[in-house]
């Protein structure tokens, strides 16, 4: 879900003729293809200006979570034209623990729209607590930690993963504790960091130990420090398998390139998981505080386009979307241009 609001700034992009005196140094008879794939001697891409991408990442859009969603899928593939979003993104109600272990009703629709196609991904949200948006004080958030850290909640992500593997979704990428570095949720990390890592690696081996599964692991902070750094709440590489972030375009004034040169920002972000080998994916993207805002679009579309993430998905629905919101149709030509390429 939308991050809160935040009040930062960062620092402008360089310019062409800075980005060449970096370059030099790093020229040795290796290719350009390998110069681009060295974190060390090449600057990050800026994500802002040139062409629409001839061969865009993976892409899809966050539409809903109920049976309606897959038919709103389809209707977003003939608006795009013709490009595939072959990425579907559901949450699971963080309520209570029987609808975190994933009723069936619920997934199976998705279980049926993943087996069509051998190219599509699945990738769902899954809290780490019930009660989640129940604004509970730290004091309880601290004893819930605990207790999953202790192993009391086991049995609800051995549920789930059963339940995923039976419907066909036996390699859905599963988003778990998103925005933990947020204060939205209740299974946010501020309150006790070590017990959240303890619960993440806990639940990570209950699901890879149900047999049949291929499950993708992704840790997903907001974009920005927000209540606590992210990197205090990362679990460690052998329980994480795609570093994702959730970036909407706020706080209001922001531009896009300080947006990425933030303190654990897109850049810090691409750059973290170039370090540990990981893959980097947006779940959650759009806009938000600045309106209706194409350069936004663009540059976090040319971002992708640069930074190859294993999959992105806009969340469609106003004030972030740009096809169900009929109030942003600067943006919305913009994403519908950009992305209405064919790609494999």
């Amino acid at each position: 879900m939308r991050p809160p609001f935040r009040a930062r700034r960062g620092t402008p992009r360089a310019s062409r003729s800075l980005l060449r005196g970096l370059l030099r140094p790093c020229l040795t008879a290796f290719t350009v293809l390998v110069l681009l794939s060295a974190p060390a001697c090449v600057p990050l891409g800026r994500g802002a200006g040139g062409p629409p991408p001839r061969d865009p990442p993976a892409f899809g859009a966050y539409v809903g979570y109920d049976s309606t969603a897959v038919r709103r899928l389809a209707e977003l593939d003939g608006w795009v034209g013709a490009a595939t979003p072959r990425v579907g993104r559901a949450f699971l109600p963080g309520d209570r623990w029987s609808r975190i272990e994933g009723e069936p009703g619920h997934l199976r629709h998705w279980g049926t729209w993943r087996r069509a196609r051998a190219d599509r991904m699945f990738v769902l949200n899954v809290p780490m607590l019930e009660r989640n948006e129940a604004h509970l004080p730290d004091s309880v958030v601290r004893m819930e930690l605990a207790k999953g850290a202790g192993g009391a909640y086991d049995e609800h992500f051995r549920v789930l993963g059963r339940r995923l593997v039976a419907l066909g979704l036996r390699d859905a990428v599963l988003v778990v504790g998103w925005e933990m570095n947020g204060i939205t949720y209740t299974h946010r990390c501020g309150p006790d960091p070590a017990a959240w890592k303890r619960y993440w690696t806990r639940i990570v081996r209950v699901m890879r130990a149900v047999e049949g599964q291929r499950f993708r692991f992704e840790f997903t902070p907001n974009r920005g420090r927000d209540a606590i750094p992210w990197t205090k709440c990362y679990p460690g590489d052998a329980y994480v398998d795609v570093i994702g972030m959730d970036a909407y375009d706020q706080p209001e004034g922001m531009r896009f390139e300080e947006q990425v040169d933030e303190p654990y920002g897109l850049a810090d972000h691409v750059r973290f998981a170039k370090r540990h080998g990981k893959p980097v994916a947006y779940p959650e993207w759009g806009l938000f505080r600045n309106g209706d805002n194409p350069a936004y679009v663009r540059g976090m579309l040319a971002w992708f386009a640069r930074h190859r993430p294993l999959y992105q998905t806009i969340s469609d629905y106003c004030p972030h979307g740009v096809w169900r919101c009929r109030d942003n149709p600067r943006s919305s030509a913009v994403y519908r241009a950009w992305v209405a390429r064919p790609f494999g």
